[in-house]
């Protein structure tokens, strides 16, 4: 298996589940489409944290942008320069892959928070978070949201996208992680066997 060529497909499929996450929380802000409670603050509280935007979203162009910048692979074990310079990047594609799983992990802990805690919303006793106070029995108290209108339905619906989202960008991180150990450990062999067979 070609490390560097698997790298860079990793990189490839962190950018669209990136540019979700930030769609996802961005839709969060404006519950039915309309802009009226963000301006009057009515957002949950756990949503300012821009656990989509930040975590799972921009912070994870840095390991998309690090395992597609790898280059093509051109092949294995060629000469000493070769071995180094392919370590030194799957080293930094290791770094940079420990930063994605802090933004992924941040975006899924933030995200699963806010689903237990629930939506603000406008209930018979005003603005208040009905789910939190209930022991985040959301089912039983779904119809206690009067506004906004199906709100509960499209926090749901977002924070379940965030938490996919964020578990596939963390899964996608731990394999390159996995990945730019072990091209590590056996490219030194692969090396030294190939130095062996031409001398």
């Amino acid at each position: 298996m070609c490390s560097i060529g698997f790298a860079r497909s990793l990189g490839f499929a962190l950018l669209p589940l990136a540019v979700c996450c930030i769609v996802a929380n961005i839709l969060l802000f404006f519950p039915g489409g309309e802009i009226q409670y963000v301006q009057q603050e009515r957002m949950s509280r756990l949503i300012w944290f821009m656990m989509g935007i930040g975590g799972g979203g921009v912070l994870m162009f840095l390991p998309a942008g690090v395992f597609i910048s790898l280059g093509k692979c051109t092949g294995c074990c060629w000469n000493e320069s070769f071995m180094v310079r392919t370590d030194a990047l799957m080293c930094g594609s290791v770094m940079a892959a420990l930063v994605g799983l802090a933004g992924s992990g941040y975006c899924f802990i933030i995200s699963a928070m806010a689903m237990l805690e629930g939506p603000q919303c406008f209930t018979a006793l005003g603005w208040s978070y009905p789910f939190a106070n209930e022991g985040g029995r959301l089912k039983d108290t779904w119809s206690k949201c009067l506004q906004p209108v199906s709100i509960v339905e499209w926090n749901v619906t977002l924070m379940s996208i965030l938490l996919g989202l964020s578990g596939l960008e963390f899964i996608i991180c731990v394999l390159q992680v996995i990945n730019g150990l072990v091209t590590a450990v056996c490219r030194p062999c692969c090396y030294k066997q190939d130095y062996t067979l031409n001398a």
